[in-house]
């Protein structure tokens, strides 16, 4: 009996002691009156949840203690299940059955949206956002309960990982995240990323959503098997987006498991994981080594901050034991802490009068400096853009990198925002290049992989090209080994080295065509192909090419005509027949400028038979160019038109003998055939090399008859051809043209037109992220002139000058164009002197007329016979004037007036004789 009554009274006191256990919180403490009721929704299956709670809870605490008077708030908190309908209803029963003022935790913008349904419960109760999922920046619409966002916005933290994907210029990337109760979040996920991205020249190439992991029986061989998927694929940089931290550690137990933590993988962690770095167990970390992340970055090291992780730390290991070791609070802690602060301080200011459009207007007006920052909003948002600390695991722990802002991008040192200089990609390339990647890797990874393994590239070179200079492939019997070497394959060597990764390749000849090494790109068989490869439209169907490395174009090559050395006349050739004919009027009209001026002026020298004074004048014209005449010159005016004519001479002999002598040293090469057209017309067999597109080309553009065009496959092949009359012409690509040219520089000559081409490329598969890194990196050694110099290597055997293989505008024959300010100096001085002579003689001229007129008027009769005489006299000269004398002798009719007469005129003229 005794015993029942024990046990009744034990009953009876824990059901007592229960009662009291769900008694209000506000019934326990009747001396002091209650602000307010807070409401929290949070997920306590989850470490973020876990904290939120002790947070939570800690703010009551010390919010009461503080109080100046007995003032008092009662939390609610209410366990989340696993879908959004959970939380629209967990928030509905806070309002409905608790009564709250306000409600904070993890609801999302688009969970708030589906409260509005029960508007008339909920009325104007706040809504604070404190989760850890990325949250929309779109504004909040007006019809919605007043939501209030204390998280980081989603595009922040996309280009926080653009910034760092693109820092490493890594094109693709896999994101990885862990799918939510909501479609649209999961799909505005990878279209903030894209977006971000693409600023950056990268793309998210492939994306996978996982379950929520508490939601699946077998959590490890699902992650396990759809990671295998993910590993066939050749992008290696994962983004893991939005993760539990259960499902972090599964994620990457199984990752390692599978050899995606090794070397050339990258991963990058949101401060979702990254956060919570300082709380999860070492196991955890050594799985994870080499991750890089960013977490929210707050000051760790006030008195504040340090007062409350003592007593979280105390708490949360008196709660949750079993996490003991594990128990630093992270940013979602601060947050959850700040959060509370704020609606308990805007229910102080109320007094105890609640109003909710009055409390939510005191909490946007909330400015003060909490443990996780600066506290004030904007249109629902902080007004304080977050601050990230990029980390890279290492060890036990992690190592801070750099910080990360929107601002003001990377930048090396923690100082205040309005002393922070502008950082982006400047000062930060010490720190990031000595990151320690996963596998222990130093170097920067790739990110990529063109056959899902580390094994080197293989690389096809054409073996049988033409010109060995641009691929040469030999074999070494003696040491078994292929050496392979060349233009093309230094130029890519020098482009890898510009490359921010390490790139293991192997160079692997290929004995078929061009087309068909092309072909093999394409079909997976090789990674890439290097050579002098031409970039061609068709080829571009199958493949993808780098930027040019050199120029190119079609030209064609034939021989040269005679040199001018073996023409019998090349003196003649040193002038053009206009030089020629200006130079023999020039030289005439000086010298009968010079002999009519000494004529005039009674030159001794100058006299004689009027033939005489004809042959004279005209040798006088040939011995005046060397000085070589006999004849004394008085006349100034004479010396003038010979100094100026002698002026003329000596710039004439000088560029005679300049032209001349080029004509003679540096022979004007002329190609046999001018054109195309003339091959065509003629049907003239052309070479080219048969191994590559010219065959085509010539076939479909320049429309070749195919049986006239000859197939060589050796450079030594073209002179021979040439010889044998096989060809009249051979057709190169431009940079093979210049070999030639450098090999055989004599007798051979380029000519007609270049057709355009696309250039010499190396060719990758369609959407390799190859292609790109190389194309820059040919940029920069074009830039800075490896390329030229590697081509004068390439060219440096030929001891040809350049002159001689190349049509030039050399030095041809010479027209007056150059010496015609002397011509019309020394032409004027001539002209004028001929003008002057001319003038004396006709002015004496008709002094001796006038005197003989006189005479023969007071002899009428003899008037016109003597007017002829003199004429005659004048013209020809005295011996011409005793012929016509005595022909006019035999005509008088008059014996004795004609003898009279004779007389007369015969002293006459011999008076006028002595006087000239």
């Amino acid at each position: 009996m005794s015993s029942f009554v024990v046990l009744f009274f034990l009953l009876g006191c824990i059901l007592l002691l229960q009662a009291s256990k769900g008694l209000p919180d506000d019934s326990k403490n009747h001396n002091c009156h209650v602000l307010g009721r807070i409401g929290g929704v949070i997920y306590q299956s989850s470490r973020i949840g876990r904290e939120q709670k002790i947070a939570m809870e800690m703010a009551i605490h010390d919010f009461e203690k503080r109080s100046l008077n007995c003032s008092k708030l009662v939390l609610h908190l209410k366990d989340l299940d696993l879908n959004s309908a959970g939380a629209v209803s967990a928030a509905v029963e806070l309002v409905n059955q608790k009564h709250v003022d306000a409600i904070q935790g993890t609801l999302t913008l688009q969970e708030a949206a589906q409260l509005v349904e029960f508007v008339n419960v909920i009325k104007d109760v706040p809504i604070i956002s404190i989760t850890s999922k990325s949250s929309s920046t779109a504004p909040i619409p007006e019809k919605l309960l007043p939501f209030i966002q204390m998280t980081n916005h989603i595009d922040v933290q996309t280009q926080c990982i653009a910034s760092i994907v693109g820092h490493f210029r890594w094109r693709k990337v896999i994101t990885v995240y862990e799918r939510s109760t909501s479609f649209t979040e999961d799909s505005g996920i990878i279209t903030h990323l894209s977006d971000s991205l693409r600023g950056v020249d990268s793309f998210v190439e492939h994306h996978i959503a996982f379950p929520i992991a508490s939601s699946l029986s077998n959590r490890g061989a699902y992650v396990k098997q759809e990671l295998n998927k993910l590993k066939s694929k050749s992008v290696r940089i994962f983004i893991v987006m939005r993760s539990s931290l259960d499902f972090a550690v599964i994620l990457f137990e199984k990752a390692k498991e599978l050899g995606m933590m090794e070397k050339g993988y990258v991963w990058i962690v949101s401060d979702e994981i990254a956060g919570f770095l300082d709380s999860i167990p070492s196991p955890v970390i050594l799985n994870m080594q080499g991750v890089i992340g960013f977490k929210n970055n707050y000051e760790d090291t006030s008195e504040s901050f340090r007062e409350f992780r003592t007593k979280f730390r105390r708490m949360y290991r008196s709660k949750y034991p079993e996490e003991e070791e594990y128990s630093n609070p992270s940013f979602y802690a601060l947050r959850a802490y700040d959060a509370t602060w704020i609606v308990a301080k805007a229910l102080q200011n109320l007094q105890g009068k609640i109003d909710s459009k009055e409390l939510v207007k005191q909490i946007f007006h909330s400015n003060f400096e909490g443990l996780s920052g600066r506290i004030s909003f904007n249109d629902g948002f902080l007004t304080q853009n977050p601050i990230f600390q990029i980390v890279n695991v290492i060890g036990k722990s992690y190592r801070e990198i750099a910080w990360w802002s929107p601002e003001y991008g990377f930048f090396e040192d923690q100082i205040e925002n309005e002393e922070m200089k502008k950082g982006i990609f400047e000062g930060l390339e010490g720190k990031l290049t000595s990151i320690y990647w996963p596998g222990g890797e130093r170097t920067v990874p790739k990110g990529w992989t063109l056959a899902g393994t580390e094994k080197p590239l293989r690389i096809g070179v054409p073996a049988r090209g033409a010109f060995n200079q641009f691929v040469n492939v030999v074999f070494d019997q003696d040491r078994n080994e292929t050496s392979i070497g060349g233009f093309s394959i230094d130029v890519f060597e020098a482009a890898v080295k510009q490359l921010p990764y390490h790139l293991p390749f192997a160079f692997v000849p290929y004995y078929g065509s061009y087309d068909e090494m092309v072909a093999e790109v394409h079909n997976k068989r090789l990674d890439a192909a290097v050579g002098d490869t031409e970039i061609m439209a068709d080829r571009y169907v199958y493949a993808e090419f780098s930027q040019p490395y050199i120029e190119s174009g079609l030209v064609m090559v034939v021989t040269v005509k005679p040199g001018l050395k073996d023409k019998g006349f090349v003196v003649v050739d040193a002038f053009k027949k206009e030089m020629w004919i200006q130079m023999a009027a020039m030289s005439m009209s000086s010298a009968v400028a010079i002999w009519l001026t000494e004529y005039a002026n009674n030159n001794p020298d100058i006299r004689g038979s009027f033939w005489q004074l004809i042959s004279s004048m005209l040798w006088f014209c040939v011995t005046v160019l060397s000085l070589a005449h006999r004849e004394t010159i008085r006349s100034n005016l004479s010396r003038l038109v010979l100094v100026a004519w002698l002026c003329v001479v000596a710039a004439v002999a000088a560029c005679f003998t300049a032209v001349l002598s080029s004509m003679l040293t540096v022979p004007k090469l002329q190609p046999s055939i001018l054109d195309v057209d003339y091959l065509l017309r003629i049907n003239a067999p052309v070479g080219c090399n048969g191994n590559s597109f010219i065959v085509r080309y010539l076939i479909n553009v320049l429309h070749f008859k195919p049986e006239n065009i000859r197939k060589i496959n050796s450079i030594n092949h073209y002179p021979s051809a040439f010889d044998k009359g096989e060809i009249l012409a051979a057709f190169f690509v431009a940079p093979h043209a210049k070999v030639f040219l450098a090999k055989y520089c004599k007798g051979y000559i380029m000519t007609g037109p270049t057709y355009k081409l696309g250039g010499f490329g190396f060719v990758f598969s369609k959407g390799s992220p190859l292609a790109i890194d190389i194309s820059e990196a040919i940029l920069k050694i074009t830039q800075n002139g490896e390329v030229n110099q590697l081509e004068k290597h390439m060219l440096s055997f030929s001891n040809c000058s350049t002159l001689l293989t190349q049509v030039a505008d050399n030095v041809g024959s010479l027209g007056p164009e150059p010496v015609s300010g002397l011509f019309k100096i020394s032409g004027s001085i001539s002209t004028i002197a001929i003008v002057i002579a001319v003038a004396r003689l006709m002015r004496r001229q008709w002094s001796i007329h006038d005197l003989v007129q006189r005479l023969l008027t007071m002899k009428r009769v003899w008037r016109w016979a003597a007017l002829i005489l003199t004429e005659c006299y004048s013209g020809f000269g005295l011996r011409f004037f005793r012929e016509t004398t005595i022909m006019g002798q035999n005509h008088q009719t008059d014996a004795a007036q004609d003898r009279m007469g004779q007389k007369e005129i015969s002293l006459e003229l011999t008076t006028t004789q002595t006087y000239i």
